[in-house]
């Protein structure tokens, strides 16, 4: 007893535990910017509630805006050039010398014009080619000049030259008394140099210092002040005013996320989701909650449409449509339940939401495919099934937002159908659900129902080689399929389980065929040669014959719970009631007698218990009719009843009832009395 409570204290430590690293990847994995829960397009019509402003805020200028104002702000900047005043006296020095040298110290004859006009020229400053260009380029019309003096002089471009422009001024611009040939002799080409450097440090600072003069704001918006109602069109004016909004509401949530507010938020809301989905498991689906294997499995599956969401949505906000969130119902529809599977989509929709851009038409769209999924899919058998879902989900996909669309709009031709792309990819990756299901059934040791089809099939290795060891044990476990799969049908439990643990649940008596009447042609019995006690042994063994047997052959641990429960914790009462009768003094090892069990734990394991039992009492009957059989199905059932056979199993007095009526009629219907054909009296042919 204490290491049954020190396993159940170990299982619900680990619960919580998972419990909590689910809130907590979530957390972790949201985006840390807040998103506007509002969109909004020039020109379009505003689709939510009236939005009037909650906090002062300023106006903030557009890219264009500011753009235009930094444009106009920088036509009265001008870059800052240093003029070297000693560059002039350098380059005379070398062009005198230069002369001299070539001409043996020949005196130029205009040496006063060319030092004039080298002052002259070098004073209005000398730039390069290159400076030139790209101020020109900049659409400069001047420049700031700082002398030696640190004097700071504004000349226009049209005023400075560059050296070709210096040295055209001293040609073309010469006295007429002075001889041009003469004077291009003197090569002064070669003495013409920049003398104005550009100053990079000086011209940021003063450029920076005039961008930071740029208003950014175009006015203010004041609390409580209306900013746009529902169907208004949104005007540039109040897209400016909305974005500004938006760019408040953004500083102010990294405020409030500094402070943790947002953080206890987030976990107080995404706690409660999962906390929903736990409680829900505990009271309506007890045989999932309880199994730690089932939480772990659904809890990866949440995580992982959870966290691809909010990749997605970190990277684009408007692919969000682009996850095929229907996997997540479609998978668990087929392990489980409907109610589950639409459950855990809805809770999945809801934590998603807090990031989405528009989350109602987000959590309207979804929902409709989850149902969608959820209801196309009542069983997956084949593959075709899947592909039709997938179209299924995606014609209401394209429906609801259409109609979503124009309820919004008015207008069929402002409709934006780049989503319905993403809707169409999100589908599509709906038919991965194949493989995945096969995945997820080998590491969780789930079962589907295209598992379920496959081992029902009689052509089967396994099947065919029973039919031929054992064709009577074959031939019954065919008639208990037939009689639980309709009862499992009209109580709502799962009849293509039944059906296949109804099929593999006798394939023990493969390994002693003939101790088994069914199997018996001959009228030998090799039962009646051995002492009671070892003859229920021999039939006891073919159960955990079978277990062996189906553990051999890799059939699902589910299918597996059939073999070990359909006879529970039943007596062999033949053997043991004829050892009774013969030994009175000696009181009977019950154990020795009894099948090793477990009882029935499940709607499907008690429904093949009883099935099983009434097939085969049903062929010791001496006379078949409908009060003879009614009889025999009351009595197996309420002994096996009596016996707190069907304690374990959630299974209802109604329940109970409902198969014994199909079970009865079903045997009726096998049984059922036939025409005699009449001879012919006559020998006479006609």
């Amino acid at each position: 007893m204490s290491n049954f409570f020190e396993k159940e204290s170990r299982q619900t430590i680990i619960k919580i535990a998972l419990f909590i690293s689910v809130v907590t990847i979530i957390i972790l994995f949201f985006p840390k910017d807040k998103k506007f829960k509002y969109r909004y397009e020039i020109g379009k019509p505003w689709t939510y509630e009236l939005v009037t402003a909650s906090f002062d805020f300023p106006i903030y200028k557009t890219e264009e805006q500011l753009e235009i104002d930094k444009q106009e702000l920088l036509k009265n900047y001008t870059p800052i050039f240093e003029q070297d005043s000693k560059t002039v006296t350098l380059q005379l020095k070398k062009w005198e010398e230069n002369w001299e040298k070539s001409r043996n110290g020949v005196f130029p004859l205009y040496k006063e014009y060319v030092e004039r006009k080298f002052h002259e020229i070098y004073k209005r400053g000398i730039i390069s080619s290159a400076n030139l260009e790209r101020l020109q380029k900049e659409n400069l019309k001047g420049i700031s000049i700082v002398n030696n003096e640190r004097k700071i002089e504004q000349v226009l471009l049209e005023d400075i030259f560059t050296p070709k422009t210096a040295y055209e001024e001293l040609i073309l611009n010469k006295p007429l008394h002075i001889d041009g040939k003469e004077l291009n002799s003197y090569n002064l080409n070669l003495f013409f140099t920049e003398n104005l450097q550009y100053d990079s440090i000086t011209s940021k600072i003063v450029k920076d210092d005039l961008i930071k003069n740029l208003s950014l704001t175009s006015g203010m918006v004041q609390i409580g002040e209306r900013i746009i109602d529902r169907g208004e069109i949104v005007t540039p004016e109040t897209y400016a005013i909305l974005n500004s909004m938006k760019i408040e509401s953004q500083q102010q949530f990294s405020l409030f996320k500094e402070s943790g507010y947002v953080l206890l938020s987030e976990i107080i809301i995404v706690f409660g989701f999962i906390l929903l989905l736990v409680l829900y498991l505990y009271l309506f689906r007890p045989t999932i909650f309880d199994s730690l294997k089932n939480l772990v499995f659904i809890a990866i599956l949440i995580l992982f449409i959870v966290i691809l969401a909010t990749i997605v949505v970190k990277q684009n906000s408007l692919a969000i449509n682009i996850i095929p969130y229907a996997l997540v119902p479609i998978i668990i529809r087929v392990f489980f339940d409907s109610r589950t599977a639409l459950f855990v989509h809805l809770i999945i929709v809801l934590i998603i939401s807090l990031i989405a851009d528009n989350s109602y038409n987000f959590i309207i769209l979804q929902i409709v495919a989850g149902m969608t999924a959820v209801s196309g899919l009542k069983d997956l058998t084949s593959r075709s099934q899947l592909t039709q879902t997938a179209l299924y989900i995606l014609i209401s996909y394209v429906l609801t937002y259409l109609a979503l669309e124009l309820y919004t709009e008015g207008d069929i031709m402002k409709l934006n159908f780049h989503p319905l792309l993403h809707f169409g990819i999100s589908s599509a990756l709906l038919l991965f659900a194949y493989v995945l299901i096969y995945i997820l059934e080998k590491i969780f040791g789930l079962i589907s129902s295209v598992t379920l089809v496959e081992l029902t099939n009689v052509n089967s290795d396994l099947m065919i080689k029973f039919a031929e060891i054992a064709p009577g044990t074959f031939q019954h476990s065919l008639q208990v399929s037939n009689l639980a799969t309709e009862a499992a049908k009209k109580i709502g439990a799962n009849s293509l389980l039944v059906r296949t643990g109804a099929l593999y649940h006798d394939i023990g008596k493969m390994n002693d065929p003939l101790y088994f009447i069914e199997n018996q042609s001959d009228g030998n019995n090799p039962l009646l040669n051995l002492g009671h006690v070892e003859a229920a042994q021999k039939i006891i063994k073919h159960v955990t014959d079978g277990i062996g047997m189906a553990k051999k052959h890799h059939l699902p641990e589910q299918i597996i719970g059939f073999i070990a429960t359909h006879h529970g914790r039943s007596v062999t009462k033949y053997f043991y009631n004829s050892f009774a009768n013969e030994n009175p003094t000696i009181a009977p090892d019950v154990e020795k007698f009894m099948y090793p069990g477990p009882i029935p734990y499940s709607k499907e394991t008690a429904i093949l218990m009883m099935a099983d039992a009434v097939e085969a009492r049903s062929r010791t009957l001496t006379v078949y009719t409908e009060e003879s059989i009614a009889n025999m199905v009351e009595v197996m059932i309420d002994s096996q009843i009596s016996d707190g056979q069907f304690k374990d199993a959630p299974i209802s007095f109604k329940d109970v009832e409902t198969v014994k009526k199909v079970v009865t009629e079903k045997v009726k219907n096998i049984y059922h009395g036939r025409i005699t054909y009449p001879e012919i009296q006559n020998n006479e042919k006609i």
